[in-house]
This record gives C-alpha cells, sequence and structure tokens, in this order.
C-alpha cells in the first residue's frame, strides 16, 4: 500500500515539475503567460497547444484558480478543489511523460 502511493506522488511529482517547467519555457518564449483559450494560427500550432494543454495543464489551472482566489471571491474550498483536480491531472500528465521518457 505504501509503495503504490509513493509511486503515485513520485508520478504526481514529475506532473507538476514537467507542468512548471513547460509553462515557464512558453512563459520565457512567447513573453506572455500559457492560456487555455490561445490563438491558432494554422494546423502546427494546433499540436503544440494541445500539447502544451495537456502537460502544462495544472500549472495553467492552478494559476488560474490561485489568480482567482485572490482577484474574485473564490472560497478556500474551491481553491482546495482546484488543487486536488490539478493533482490528479499532474499524475495523468505525469504518466504521460514519465512513459515517454522510459520508451526513449
Amino acid at each position: 500500500m505504501l509503495g503504490e502511493l509513493f509511486v503515485a506522488a513520485f508520478v504526481a511529482s514529475s506532473g507538476f515539475v514537467a507542468a512548471g517547467v513547460l509553462g515557464s519555457f512558453y512563459h520565457l518564449v512567447t513573453g506572455e503567460p500559457p492560456r487555455f483559450f490561445a490563438e491558432m494560427t494554422g494546423p502546427a500550432s494546433l499540436l503544440i497547444v494541445v500539447g502544451l494543454w495537456l502537460v502544462a495543464g495544472p500549472f495553467i489551472f492552478m494559476r488560474n484558480a490561485i489568480q482567482g482566489y485572490y482577484r474574485e471571491t473564490f472560497s478556500p474550498k474551491m481553491l482546495a478543489a482546484a488543487g486536488g483536480l490539478a493533482a490528479m491531472w499532474s499524475i495523468l500528465s505525469g504518466t504521460f511523460v514519465l512513459s515517454f521518457l522510459l520508451a526513449l
């Protein structure tokens, strides 16, 4: 039981790290933070934006939730729920990233 929780925590943390690195790299290159509703200007950019959403989704989701908590009237329960959803999403994206890295 403890081994499975350790593996889940490792996969979730690798998903959070991959999301943060990709989101920060996108911000460094474009000069604007990543968003879920970005403008797409071609078929190649569609693939890039969907890949960004899949991997950097927890980063974007938590950034929007924290901004909503401080700028709007989000309750702490909504912020905790967003953190839980981001943790589950990071497990999924961490699984994707680790399986891709292990396949190489």
